[in-house]
Order: structure tokens, then C-alpha cells, then sequence
């Protein structure tokens, strides 16, 4: 039926004048559990359906999507979306051109053990609420406690007057805990496996299990406990040493986004700002040390951005972003790979639902593998801070000048942790910052997921992954600069 649905609109784009024209069916099913204090706070369970139809008609292009799945609902929005089309062509700049692709007809989902969507809603709440209840009662300085679960899964289908067909399946979940205490004007917070409410993966409840949120809750409540009797993070230069789920924000923000070819040419500035990553300094650019080689890569196991297909048809791949410390690739789409002499797309359009038009989107953006274990670089670090777990974060609209605060870090004398800190802040300038990269770890690589990214007028969130370890950059400023 779907198929017949989207044959419709293919021919009805193309009696009205289109050069080309896809359409996305989907269905998409999302659930978010929130525990506070011990008590169920939310409880959500949402299916959309709807489809999508692009077009592009006298070189320009026109959009329309509805959640009236039916041929005249179809019939009706293809006529609006080639209208669009008809009247943006009249103040277009040029026509829009799309680099050649291969098209594919396949079938692909992501992979998991256990459904996250039959496994009863009483059992993610018993854990929730199990360990939220704990935490609020480990010690009187905690004034909250949360816990949170979310499962998703999309159903589409896509199609093109090129001749893709092409039906995904995709599904993750996740989750976390947090606490904050509070003593007098102090407070403080502790999160596991990350802050934004934890860790998200291309996986079945197995992966929420084996968060094994209880069994960290201890720690978590320990360490928050702790932070009101630590000191001040120092101030000034010093080596920096990030774990890897603060590491993982520092790449979206600092070279995920900026990477975003859309940014670059100026169609995406209002959300989230451009880019200083101007076409010129393509392969040529150093934007960090040899150490440093950054990856899109939408195939990788378990990345919170991994698919088989973008909403373009394009095949997931890796794409290389900085190798050896030079800027060697954007995140594309098929226009802007177009616009810029590309010879392809990166594969990285994606649209938080049918009713919103694709833009390029960070799949996951990885640090690769380096040389080190975790635990050498803190031997080999004489004076620094390791620090953990975001807090807050601040970027400019350029994406260069950046300051991160975190919720817990340590100090590091002569190769071992000395004593905890509290409120540990950094600052930098991101070519200058990558460049002072001497050390990223192998053993502890893992992927990180992030289902909050916001990015569009009007804006979408999407689902971004980051696979990285623990590594270090030397001689960064922490702390309060005067």
C-alpha cells in the first residue's frame, strides 16, 4: 500500500512539471519515562505517521508533508509542493543541482536482542523508580533525583523518481540517572552514564540494561556528597584531560557543527550560528594536531547516528572530516556536494520527522583510536585536570571561542589522581585547542549517543552519535580567567 502511495506521487510530480521528486513515509514511536524523587513524573508514549514529499521544478524547490496518509491527501500536497517550487524559482539564485548517486532499492534495520518496545512498562519503571528513590534518599543535601528511559523507532519508507525504494528500520533506547544536593547557596550534581539524561544506542533494552543504573548509583551519590568538601578548581594553565562522555560534547560542538556544509554556505545561521570552516581551507586547513583524525561514519555498531540510508537515498558511509589534523572533508548533502564541486554527498541528510524537509545532519562524528591507554596519559601527566561530565557549555556563532564547565574533575600530580575538585571550567579556541591534542586513548573507545540536537528554523532534533575515548591537550586554561 505504501508503495502504491508513493508510485501516486512520483507520477503526480511528474505531470506537474518535476525534475525531480522523493516522498518519505514513516511511522515513528517514541516513549520517554521520567522518575523524580522516587515517583513516576512522566509517562509518554506518542506514534506519528505522515509522509513527505521534495520536488524540484523550474531548478528550484518546493516541500509538503501531511499526517493524512491517503491519495487525495497525497494528490494535494504534491500540488503544494510544486507550487512552492514554481515561486521560489522566481527569486531563485541558481538552479539546484544534485550530485549523482547510485540508486539503491533495499531493505535495512538496525539490529537488537530484546524489543524495547514489548518489554513491559512496569519493569522500566520498577528500575527507574528503584534507583531514583535511592538516590534521594542517600543523603539529606540531595533536594532531587531523576531517572529516565526512552525508546525509539522509526518505520520508512523512501522513494525517488530516480528509482530508489528504499524501507528502514530504526530503533535505540537508553537512559540515566542525575542528583543534585544542595548545601546552603551550594549546589551540585552527578550524572551517569552522561549528563542530558544518559547514553543512547542503536540497540534493544539490552543496552538500557546493561547501564546497570543501580549499580552506579552508589558512586553517584558518593561523589555528589563529596563535591561540597572538594576545592575550587585551579586556576590558569594547566593540561586538560577529558573522559570521554565530556569529550563527546566537545566534538559535536566544536567539530561536528562547524563541519556542517549548510553552516558554510549560509542556509543554516539563525538556530546555532555558521562556520569558520570557509571552502578555501579545505585540505589545506590545520585544524589540530596529527593526533587528531575525526570521522562521519553512519555505519558504525551501536552509533545513536547510524542508518543504512539518509532521507536522500545515499548509503551510509565514513567520511573522513580531519585526518592527521588537517581539515579534509564537510558533512554534505547532494545540493551543497553540488555547489561545491563534490563529487558526492556525505550521506548525512536526515529530518526529525515526515513533515519536515531533510538538512545535513551530524551522523557520528568520531575521534579515532590513538596510541594510548586511559590510565597512561594520566601517568604520563605531570600537572593537570581530569574532567568529566558536562555542566554547561558555551560556543560562538562562528564555532571557535568555546568555554565548557563540568560537574566533577581531579586534579593530577606526577602521573596520578591527587584530590577531587568541583566546578572545573575550560575555555578555548578550537584550532588552537585541537592543536594542543598530544594524547587520545584506545582502550576505553566507546560510542556515545545524544538524542538532542537541535539545529533549523523552524528547528528539528535529531539523533547524533560520538565515538571517542579519554584524551589530552596541553597547556589549556581552566578554572576563572581574569
Amino acid at each position: 500500500m505504501a508503495v502504491d502511495l508513493g508510485k501516486l506521487a512520483l507520477e503526480e510530480a511528474a505531470n506537474r512539471g518535476a525534475s525531480y521528486v522523493d516522498i518519505r513515509i514513516s511511522e515513528i514511536l517514541n516513549e520517554n519515562l521520567t522518575v523524580k524523587n522516587g515517583e513516576p513524573e512522566t509517562i509518554s508514549y506518542s506514534q506519528m505517521r505522515g509522509f513527505g514529499v521534495r520536488v524540484i521544478v523550474d531548478g528550484a524547490w518546493g516541500f509538503s508533508g501531511s499526517v493524512d496518509i491517503t491519495k487525495d491527501e497525497i494528490k494535494r500536497c504534491v500540488e503544494r509542493a510544486v507550487g512552492i517550487a514554481k515561486a521560489s524559482a522566481m527569486l531563485k539564485k541558481r538552479d539546484v543541482t544534485l550530485v549523482k548517486e547510485k540508486v539503491y532499492r533495499e531493505k535495512y534495520a538496525t539490529s537488537f536482542k530484546k524489543d524495547p518496545f514489548e518489554v513491559p512498562l512496569e519493569e522500566k519503571l520498577r528500575v527507574l523508580v528503584e534507583v531514583s528513590r535511592f538516590l534521594k534518599n542517600f543523603s539529606p543535601l540531595v533536594n532531587v533525583s531523576y531517572a529516565y528511559y526512552r525508546g525509539y523507532r522509526e518505520n520508512k519508507l523512501f522513494m525517488s523518481s530516480e528509482g530508489a525504494e528504499i524501507n528502514q528500520q530504526i530503533t535505540w533506547c537508553g537512559g540515566g540517572i542525575s542528583a543534585i544536593a544542595v548545601k546552603g547557596s551550594e549546589v551540585q550534581v552527578r550524572s551517569y552514564p552522561s549528563a542530558f539524561r544518559g547514553d543512547f544506542a542503536t540497540s534493544g533494552y539490552e543496552f538500557f540494561e546493561a547501564l546497570a543504573l543501580a549499580e552506579h548509583a552508589k558512586s553517584v551519590g558518593e561523589e555528589l556528597v563529596q563535591l561540597f568538601e572538594a576545592e575550587k578548581c585551579p586556576s590558569g594553565e594547566m593540561d586538560l584531560i577529558l573522559c570521554g562522555d565530556q569529550l563527546a560534547l566537545q566534538i559535536h560542538e566544536s567539530c561536528g557543527h562547524p563541519t556542517e556544509l549548510d553552516r558554510v554556505l549560509g542556509t543554516e545561521a539563525d538556530y546555532a550560528g555558521t562556520s569558520f570552516l570557509t571552502p578555501e581551507k579545505l585540505g589545506k586547513f590545520r585544524y589540530g594536531s596529527e593526533k587528531v583524525n575525526i570521522v562521519a561514519d553512519a555505519t558504525a555498531p551501536l552509533g545513536l547516528g547510524t542508518f543504512g540510508f539518509d532521507d536522500e537515498g545515499t548509503k551510509a558511509k565514513k567520511v573522513y572530516l580531519i585526518r592527521r589534523g588537517i581539515f579534509v572533508g564537510y558533512q554534505s548533502s547532494r545540493e551543497t556536494a553540488a555547489q561545491l564541486g563534490l563529487t558526492e554527498s556525505s550521506g548525512g541528510m536526515r529530518a526529525d520527522s515526515p513533515l519536515a524537509l531533510p538538512l545535513i545532519r551530524m551522523t557520528n562524528i568520531n575521534l579515532l583510536p590513538g596510541d594510548y591507554k586511559a590510565e597512561e596519559i594520566i601517568e604520563d601527566t605531570r600537572n593537570g585536570v581530569l574532567m568529566m561530565t558536562n555542566r554547561s557549555w558555551s560556543i560562538d556563532d562562528k564555532r571557535i571561542n568555546f568555554q565548557f564547565g563540568t560537574e566533577i574533575g581531579w586534579l593530577i600530580k606526577n602521573g596520578s589522581r591527587e584530590k577531587m575538585v568541583k566546578n572545573p571550567t575550560y575555555m578555548g579556541v578550537t584550532p588552537q585547542f585541537w592543536g594542543s591534542c598530544d594524547a587520545v586513548s584506545r582502550d576505553d573507545w566507546k560510542m556515545w549517543g545524544t538524542p538532542n540536537c537541535g539545529k533549523g528554523v523552524p528547528g528539528q532534533v535529531m539523533y547524533v552519535g560520538h565515538g571517542c575515548g579519554t584524551a589530552r591537550f596541553r597547556k589549556v586554561r581552566v578554572g576563572l580567567i581574569g
